[in-house]
């Protein structure tokens, strides 16, 4: 096996600096061994970052360029991930706990976002404006300036990349927050802008604590627009800092996202996607399939389908998971693995039948059993609050206006899911569904090019697709008169 670097430094102005805040310990959680020491920013290392990353804007080296060059400029980004794909995807493993497959899934995916809006950065084109005679008015389209990115830990590679790419497509230069559990991954993203040609400034890694290196990032004067990705408390503070300066965010806050299974529904093909919908990456995904509403004429049938799922998952270090198979890997840390056990035990509480899992290994390790829970209610607290784990709860229905009733029961509003051979049900259930993105009869339907976001405390604003975009830059309107 590669060994790691033993100490990781932050990246400002194309520099490699340690960290006024010290270094933080970054741990395999499959094992709970230290891999690495991480140089953590304190608020002048994020000041420091900021200027730089405002310098190359107001430099305007980014927005003068050719769009088409700027586009094959992130093009070879995410060419450069690839070429050190197995590098990257095993320091992923060693920090975030996901099988090696599952790691190379997410660099690829990643590397598919530079491609994606690399292609995009020469089709950000205002439009005319007919005014009538005598005037002539167009639009242009500038970029924010200074983005400013906070990362969470589930997917460090592809949640980064998602919004990188479309910050640089747009001439955007980037603050990059990476998260304290899995920081080590990011430190890619400079390389790679390094060698793709951007200027010293233009991509900014640092790591920190979130109440003192994020707020600080959050609340900074010079920073023109917010991208995060997190919990929900996280992302209100976030808001009410940037709100103090006036500053756009994008949130994105997670979800309790339901499939409403019918009874006419194909529950064979179902199981593959209980399979990617709430087991893949360990259930630690936000829009992960965390609820299913089935017809209760199906509901044992499914229960025992998802059973055999969750049991044939082999489950252990990720390390020892090359191969694409029914195999899950450690959560991220043992506080996250144990926050779900005792969301499990207080199900059990409250009513709900324990079918399968819900208790750690006895081994160590963040490890957590796929866990399948039924006869769930909607005033649950494991059916309205996310678990962030691979915890599979299921209830029932006996119409579809229930189903829709308890579909949109929680304050969440990420993704949602209707089965069913219906074309015409699953498009009244499609926009009943109060949801950002909806999939029928595919969980996790769609991909880099479709927008995705949500509604009520699962955030605000699009990523993905051509409409994230907008995210990253600004119209300005020209009219001239004409003599």
């Amino acid at each position: 096996m590669t060994e790691l670097p033993a100490y990781w430094k932050n990246h400002i102005a194309g520099d490699w600096v340690d960290g006024g805040a010290g270094r933080i310990d970054v741990l395999d959680p499959a094992s709970g061994e230290k891999i690495a020491e991480h140089a953590m920013a304190d608020a002048a290392d994020v000041d420091r970052a900021v200027q730089a990353a405002r310098a190359v804007h107001l430099s305007g080296t980014l927005s003068r360029m050719r769009p088409i060059e700027r586009g094959r400029m992130v093009q070879a980004m995410g060419r450069y991930l690839l070429e050190h794909k197995d590098e990257i995807a095993l320091t992923l493993v060693l920090e975030q706990g996901k099988p090696l497959w599952e790691a190379v899934v997410e660099v690829e995916g990643a590397a598919l976002y530079f491609e994606y809006y690399g292609n995009q950065a020469s089709t950000v084109e205002g439009r005319s404006i007919p005014l009538g005679a005598g005037y002539y008015d167009f639009t242009d389209y500038e970029p924010m300036g200074v983005s400013a990115q906070i990362i969470p830990w589930n997917y460090p590679v592809e949640m980064t990349a998602r919004s990188l790419s479309a910050a640089l497509a747009t001439g955007n230069a980037c603050v990059i927050k990476s998260p304290e559990l899995t920081p080590l991954t990011n430190a890619w993203f400079a390389h790679a802008a390094t060698a793709a040609g951007f200027p010293a400034g233009t991509v900014n890694v640092i790591c920190g604590y979130g109440h003192e290196a994020g707020a600080a990032l959050a609340g900074h004067p010079d920073v023109n627009q917010i991208v995060f990705t997190g919990s929900v408390p996280t992302g209100v503070a976030i808001a009410k800092a940037a709100a103090q300066n006036v500053v756009p965010c994008v949130l994105e806050l997670g979800g309790k996202s339901a499939a409403i299974v019918h009874d006419d529904a194909d529950l064979e093909a179902f199981e593959n996607d209980i399979r990617w919908g709430i087991y893949f990456n360990a259930g630690q995904v936000c829009s992960a399939m965390s609820r299913v509403i089935v017809h209760e004429s199906r509901a044992e049938e499914l229960i025992a389908r998802a059973e055999t799922i969750a049991t044939g998952l082999s489950v252990g270090p990720g390390v020892e998971r090359t191969e694409f198979g029914p195999n899950m890997g450690a959560m991220v840390s043992e506080a996250q693995r144990n926050r779900a056990v005792a969301m499990v035990a207080r199900a059990e509480e409250q009513g709900a039948r324990l079918v399968t899992g819900g208790r750690a290994p006895n081994h160590p390790g963040a490890f957590l059993q796929p866990t399948v829970v039924a006869d769930v209610t909607p005033d649950m607290d494991i059916a309205r609050n996310e678990v962030f784990g691979p915890v599979l709860s299921i209830l029932t229905f006996k119409d579809d206006a229930e189903a829709i009733a308890i579909a949109n029961s929680t304050d969440y509003g990420l993704v949602g899911g209707v089965f069913t051979r219906d074309l015409d049900r699953a498009t009244r259930a499609a926009r009943q569904i109060r949801a950002g993105q909806v999939f029928v009869n595919e969980w996790y339907a769609g991909g880099v090019e479709t927008p995705f976001g949500g509604v009520g405390k699962s955030g605000y604003g699009r990523e993905k697709g051509r409409e994230a975009l907008w995210n990253y830059v600004q119209t300005k309107n020209i009219a001239i008169r004409l003599r």
